[in-house]
C-alpha cells in the first residue's frame, strides 16, 4: 500500500501564525479559536498548510486506507478553505444560512471569514463531524 502524502504533525501557533500574511492573521486566529469551540480539541498540522482538529481512519472495501484530518481549514490565496467532511445534503440546511461561500464536495470555501455567521460555521463544523463519526471512526487526536 502506498504511504499517505498528507501527514499528520505536531502544531505550534506561534511558530505556523508568524509563516501567516498579516493580512490574514487576525482570520487564521479566529478560525483557530473558532475550529477549538466547535471541535474541543488541540489543532495538529496536516500537511504544510492544512490545520487539522481530530483525524479519522478510513478502509474501502478494496483494501484502500489511511487516516486524514475530521475537519480544519486552510488559508489560500483567493479564499479560505473550510474541511467539513459531511455529505452535501447534511449541511445544506445549515450552510444556507451561512452567508455568501461555495461547496465542493467536502470543502467549503469563504472569501472573507467576516462575511460569514460565525455561529453557523461552528454548528457546521459539528454536523460534519457528527456525520462523519457515522461512516468512520473519529479521533480527536
Amino acid at each position: 500500500m502506498t504511504e499517505a502524502k498528507t501527514r499528520s504533525a505536531a502544531f505550534d501557533s506561534e511558530v505556523w501564525l508568524a509563516g501567516i500574511d498579516p493580512a490574514r492573521r487576525e482570520e487564521a486566529e479566529r478560525l483557530l479559536a473558532i475550529f477549538a469551540e466547535a471541535t474541543g480539541w488541540e489543532p495538529r498540522l496536516f500537511g504544510p498548510s492544512m490545520v487539522g482538529f481530530g483525524r479519522y481512519v478510513y478502509r474501502y472495501e478494496s483494501g484502500h486506507g489511511g487516516e486524514s484530518l475530521a475537519t480544519g481549514f486552510s488559508l489560500r490565496k483567493a479564499e479560505l478553505s473550510v474541511y467539513l467532511m459531511a455529505g452535501g445534503e447534511t449541511l445544506q440546511p445549515i450552510l444556507a444560512r451561512l452567508g455568501p461561500h461555495r461547496m465542493g464536495k467536502a470543502c467549503l470555501y469563504v472569501k472573507r471569514l467576516d462575511a460569514v455567521d460565525e455561529g453557523v460555521l461552528r454548528e457546521a463544523i459539528r454536523a460534519g463531524l457528527e456525520d462523519l463519526a457515522l461512516h468512520w471512526p473519529v479521533h480527536p487526536v
